[in-house]
């Protein structure tokens, strides 16, 4: 099983993720020709996924997710919440053209070789999903705009072996930035966005013996820096802050592997 990202953060998300024979996109935040081209760095043509499978309507989220579906002829997963709200504000309107599957926030679903696990998470969307991948050994955990972490979502997140966990934001950093009072306001409210603490703070609750890969994610280029989410994730773990790895928004991350 490995997993990768073709970029992350408020102008666009994609993360690739494989096992066995089946590769699906989570999140699809880049148009067809912009999709291609980051696949193409990574040895991936993008007419060979198997899914794309959102989280929610957000556009750096969605926005690529119907064309791709339908240029590249492959099933669109998502919640129903996700799919009206998509469907409101027009992001949907090639929708008649897209295999589209529509899931359960609570229930675990298949796609080839890969199990999937949806489980709600608190933001700011009409029914956002983070999620859980295995091939049957491993786990991989991807945990990304949601304003705070419930008891259901720490749980969900235990015994994985990679996480893909957001650091969008240091506090002091958002607090004295360029924002509005009311952007920051929801970037740091309870259904905004992870700061470096909170994130830090979950992954003492986990038990991370098994981990071999954490990555910070959707980095805001305004109110975080690399070096700051890296510092508190090692912090919380005991380990290096070099051991931490980061999802850019121009070159995400390459490909990493689960043993």
């Amino acid at each position: 099983m490995r997993f990768a990202s073709l970029g992350s953060g408020s102008k666009g998300n994609a993360l690739l993720v494989e096992a066995g024979a089946t590769r699906v996109l989570l999140d699809c935040g880049f148009g067809p020709r912009n999709l291609a081209q980051r696949c193409q760095r990574l040895g991936v043509e993008a007419d060979t996924l198997d899914a794309i499978i959102i989280t929610h309507e957000h556009s750096d989220h969605i926005g690529g997710a119907f064309p791709c579906a339908g240029r590249y002829g492959v099933p669109l997963y998502m919640t129903r919440g996700t799919h009206a709200e998509a469907l409101r504000d027009k992001t949907a309107r090639a929708d008649a053209d897209v295999d589209l599957c529509l899931i359960d926030s609570h229930a675990t679903f298949f796609i080839g070789d890969l199990e999937i696990q949806p489980f709600p998470v608190p933001h700011d969307a009409r029914e956002p999903v983070q999620f859980v991948f295995s091939d049957g050994a491993h786990r991989l955990g991807v945990l990304t705009d949601l304003g705070h972490v419930t008891a259901h979502v720490a749980a969900r997140l235990q015994g994985c072996d990679a996480l893909v966990l957001e650091c969008n934001h240091d506090a002091a950093m958002l607090a004295n930035g360029p924002y509005p009072p009311m952007l920051k306001q929801r970037v740091g409210g309870r259904f905004g966005h992870l700061d470096n603490a909170a994130a830090a703070d979950l992954l003492r609750q986990l038990e991370y013996s098994r981990l071999q890969h954490v990555l910070a994610a959707h980095v805001s280029e305004h109110n975080n820096t690399p070096d700051l989410a890296r510092q508190a994730l090692a912090g919380a773990m005991n380990c290096t802050a070099e051991w931490i790895g980061v999802a850019d928004q121009e070159a995400g991350f390459a490909w990493r592997s689960l043993v």
